[in-house]
This record gives structure tokens, sequence and C-alpha cells, in this order.
């Protein structure tokens, strides 16, 4: 199992400096991510819930302990491709259009143009968005956005989704709607999905909960 492995976590932790001030955003995290695998990771706001995404999709670095990515490469081939994010703030890019914002990451990839734009938008079709494909950020609603963040999320055929809560800023019906999307499109696949939430409905509706408070990750299989 070690080699289909997309996150070995080992007593990872993660401190800041703010002035001379220590801050201890993840104490101790040990855990691992295989093929398939529908994880919330739960816990109040400054539990440690971002600082655990961010390292486990390479976006950050532990300051103690250790993570690899067995089956994924290091951790300058995560991105972009095998590892996507979703993010609680909106990450669109003002002055691309939907379409756009979906398929520069497979331009990043050296995806020909052709192709990028035709994947970009069978992959916003699929989750019920090709009528709003040339419209900017601005112009969505709130949940409409968020719905491309998770098509650009799947665009690329990561191995690995990470969303930090994705439904964090949508009212109660869009977020489940988001939510509905989001597992339709993994659904039969090995993509594995970590989500951080503070929303029980949607840890709800993942396989196995993670919980995690001041800084202490709790690993449930």
């Amino acid at each position: 199992m070690m080699d289909e492995t997309f996150v070995d976590m080992k007593n990872a932790g993660r401190t800041y400096l703010q002035g001379k001030t220590t801050v201890e955003a993840l104490e101790s995290a040990t855990c691992e991510v295989v093929p398939g695998d529908r994880i919330a990771v739960v816990g109040p706001s400054g539990s440690g819930k971002s600082t655990l995404l961010h390292l486990m999709g390479g976006l950050d670095t532990p300051t103690k302990g250790s993570i690899i990515w067995p089956a994924l490469g290091g951790k300058e081939d995560l991105r972009p491709g095998k590892v996507g994010f979703v993010f609680q703030t909106l990450s669109l890019i003002s002055s691309l259009t939907a379409l756009e914002n979906v398929e520069l990451p497979l331009l990043l990839s050296q995806v020909k143009p052709s192709e990028a734009r035709t994947v970009a938008f069978t992959t916003l079709e699929n989750i019920g968005l090709g009528p709003i494909a040339d419209k900017l950020p601005e112009e969505l609603s709130g949940g409409q956005a968020q719905r491309v963040s998770v098509a650009r999320a799947l665009a690329s055929r990561p191995k690995l989704i990470l969303a930090d809560e994705p439904t964090g800023q949508l009212d109660h019906p869009t977020a489940q709607h988001l939510f509905d999307v989001l597992l339709a499109s993994l659904e039969f696949s090995d993509i594995a999905l970590v989500v951080a939430t503070h929303d029980s409905a949607v840890a709800g509706r993942m396989n196995t909960v993670w919980h995690i408070e001041h800084g202490r990750l709790e690993v449930s299989k």
C-alpha cells in the first residue's frame, strides 16, 4: 500500500513567527491519504485545518516531522496537475472568464491550448455551468463561482483534491448543491478527497471523519 499512498504524514507540525511570538498552527499530525478516500477534517476555527491541508498539498513545509507523497512524486511534482485545491475564499482570477479560469492549470501543465479549451468546457458542462463559460467572476453568483473553482480543480484530473471550507461562505441550499456536484464528479473514481469543514452536514457525507483541535489531529479509519 505504501507505494500507492498519496500522502504520508508523520508527526508533522508547523510553527510561525509573528514578530517575536511563536505561533503553533499545527502541533502534530500523523495520517495517510490513499486512493478513493473521502475524508472530512472537522474542528473549530483556528484549530489547524487549513495548515494541515496546505502541508498535504505542498503549499507549505512542516517545521517538524515529515510528509511525503509516495504515489505522486516530490513536492515539486504536485502542482499543477496531481493535486487540485478548492479554497473557501473565491480564488478565481478576476480578469479571466470562467472557461479561462478552468483551463489555466491545464495550460500550466503544458496541455495544448486546443485540448485545454475542450477539456475545460467539457468539465464546466458536466457540472451544469456551460452557459456561463464566457462570464467573468464578477458576473457570477457565489455558488456559481465556487462551482467554477471545483471545475478548475477537476479539469486537470488530479489524484487528490483538497477543499478548505469550500462551503463556508455559501447558504445551506447552495452549499449542499456544490457538494452534490463535487461528490458526483468523483463517483466511481480513485481520486482522493480531503475536505476541511465545520459543517456537520458536509462531514456527514464523507466516509471518514478526522478531528482536529488545538493543532492536534485525531485520525480514525
